[in-house]
């Protein structure tokens, strides 16, 4: 191996080839909206069975630049890694994201974790200028906005 070699930066990469117009894409300006997308894109095999997280990314318009799997855990958790969101979210280009998570239990309320993580990512945001619109938290048969009910 070549000594220069050894000292090269491992980078996140991200392919970035639109399928769709910016203006084809969907705009979410309601939790219900951003709730419809995410079950479109959801397992609904797995959403009773195993937590799981994923954002939507969006750009100045709202409208939909992609959505990622951030995390799969087991039956009653699942670790997000801040550092992989916004890395993903910086190389989209996005300006917000809406972050989304299920509970298999059916449960809605959001568990301190859930809200700690929040309001974590939500500060490290300001300082990379992407908004957190919201934080779903999503069963089979329904949602929670965390923005909407005041817990952001």
């Amino acid at each position: 191996m070549e000594q220069k070699e050894i000292f090269k930066v491992a980078e996140v990469q991200l392919s970035y080839r639109p399928h769709f117009k910016a203006q084809e894409r969907p705009q979410i300006s309601t939790s219900e909206q951003a709730y419809r997308v995410m079950l479109d894109s959801w397992d609904m095999n797995l959403i009773s069975f195993i937590e799981q997280a994923k954002m939507i990314l969006l750009n100045r318009n709202n409208r939909v630049l992609g959505i990622v799997n951030l995390s799969t855990g087991g039956g009653g958790s699942t670790v997000i890694d801040s550092r992989v969101l916004f890395s993903i979210a910086l190389k989209a280009t996005a300006t917000s994201i809406i972050l989304c998570h299920n509970h298999p239990s059916g449960n809605l309320k959001p568990s301190h974790e859930d809200l700690r993580l929040t309001e974590k990512i939500k500060q490290a945001g300001k300082i990379l200028e992407i908004e957190i619109h919201d934080h779903l938290i999503i069963s089979e048969n329904g949602y929670l906005s965390m923005a909407e009910e005041a817990y952001m």
